[in-house]
């Protein structure tokens, strides 16, 4: 059953914690937000990896795809003193609890387990601070994919556009055969991850880390900002009329049953599409974003591990090494749509499309086009995110009404944010 928030900060401010005793606590605590069919699917591997080594798990979920909810539950808990033994994290956030001083070592599990060399340096930005191991990456995601119904794809002739002009047209034979061109969620998380995509399409990856990264004014004051806008004007004429509030998952489910013919989301999509026992080419397509082809916009689900009690330590060390180890990463990531985030695990077990994300990601990763998503925590810190996906939000919903406007508001948000 799945506290609410309220639930959670009440348990926080009451006490999550083991009272402290001489023996090992054998349990487990988890704060997430992995809560649709195929997340909680892909959680449930870890569960049963830990229950092998005699570990009970206490689940913490906080609904809500973009994890905003669950972090402010965190925030209540670590506050209190009651931390998890670990806690579902984004990039920015797992250093900001490290400078804070509240974050454990795993160091020494991570020298054993080999986690230096496997894991690649763009995630060890944000899982090492100051030399120690302080969070666990679970995965890899990108967000740069289109995640289409074949059988809708066939029925209107459709082919794989390569480029955003490509995409406009088959958008226009949905609409034109009466189906749901594309399928979105109007919350500002969604509307922000699928602008993700439309800024490296239409400046490529080097403009996408000069303005999203870098966070350089010039290209984001820029007639290649403004473009994008303008793109995404073009693109969310598409959406149906209640697409406003709409959950992720339940934008994806549009795509699975046929109701919609795309969705422009990151690769945990996949994940409900494996919990509908879908395949890849048969009953579904997955391209890369036209005009991303090459790139991969990155974030990673990590694991932040709290310095919690001695007697706790055993099981939180449990938790990092079968969060890393190859098994876990293939077993997790086939469930869960992502890929490992260790470099040498085969892709043996994987299905067309995450043979093709295990692919792209070493491509990327080798020439340099794996940048970090500002949409999903990776591209900058957490309050220049919010900005970013305040301004789009509102381009969207019509509250701001120009591109111009839209570039002019982003510099400023931006700014004020830093």
């Amino acid at each position: 059953k799945f506290l609410t928030t309220t639930a959670v900060l009440a348990l926080a401010v009451g006490g999550l914690g083991v009272s402290a005793r001489a023996a090992d606590v054998k349990e487990v605590q988890m704060l997430h937000w992995w809560t649709s069919g195929g997340e909680a699917a892909a959680l449930n591997v870890l569960k049963q990896d830990l229950s092998k080594e005699g570990y009970a798990w206490k689940d913490v979920p906080v609904a809500g795809g973009g994890g905003d909810a669950a972090m402010t539950a965190l925030k209540a808990m670590v506050a209190a003193g009651n931390y998890p033994t670990a806690s579902q994290m984004l990039g920015y956030t797992v250093l900001d609890y490290a400078q804070a001083g509240v974050m454990g070592d795993l160091t020494e599990t991570a020298k054993k387990e080999g986690w230096d060399k496997a894991v690649p340096q763009a995630l060890q930005k944000f899982s090492v601070y100051n030399g120690k191991w302080v969070a666990v990456p679970v995965n890899v995601h990108s967000v740069n994919w289109l995640w289409i119904n074949k059988a809708v794809m066939d029925k209107i002739g459709g082919k794989q556009p390569k480029t955003f002009d490509d995409l406009i047209a088959l958008l226009d034979k949905a609409k034109a055969a009466g189906v749901v061109p594309l399928a979105l969620g109007g919350q500002n998380w969604q509307e922000a991850t699928m602008f993700d995509s439309i800024v490296m399409s239409t400046g490529g990856p080097e403009f996408y880390k000069k303005a999203f990264n870098d966070l350089d004014e010039a290209s984001l004051k820029s007639d290649t900002m403004k473009k994008s806008f303008d793109n995404l004007a073009k693109i969310v004429k598409y959406v149906d009329p209640n697409f406003s509030g709409r959950d992720w998952n339940l934008a994806t489910a549009m795509v699975i049953k046929g109701d919609a013919l795309v969705q422009v989301m990151g690769d945990w999509a996949k994940g409900e599409f494996v919990a509908a026992k879908k395949t890849p080419d048969k009953d579904y397509l997955c391209y890369r974003f036209p005009g991303t082809e090459g790139s991969v916009i990155y974030n990673s689900d990590m694991f932040g591990m709290f310095n919690v009690p001695a007697d706790r330590k055993a099981a939180q060390g449990a938790l990092a090494a079968a969060t890393l180890s190859k098994s876990f990463q293939s077993a997790f990531n086939v469930v869960k749509g992502s890929v490992p985030a260790r470099t040498d695990v085969p892709d043996t077990a994987f299905d067309a499309c995450g043979k093709k994300g295990m692919a792209d990601l070493k491509a990327a990763n080798a020439d340099g086009k794996l940048v970090g998503s500002l949409a999903q925590g990776y591209g900058a810190a957490p309050a220049i995110a919010n900005a970013y996906k305040d301004v789009v939000s509102k381009f969207v919903h019509g509250q701001i009404k120009t591109s111009d406007e839209a570039v002019k508001q982003l510099v400023q948000a931006i700014d004020d944010a830093r």
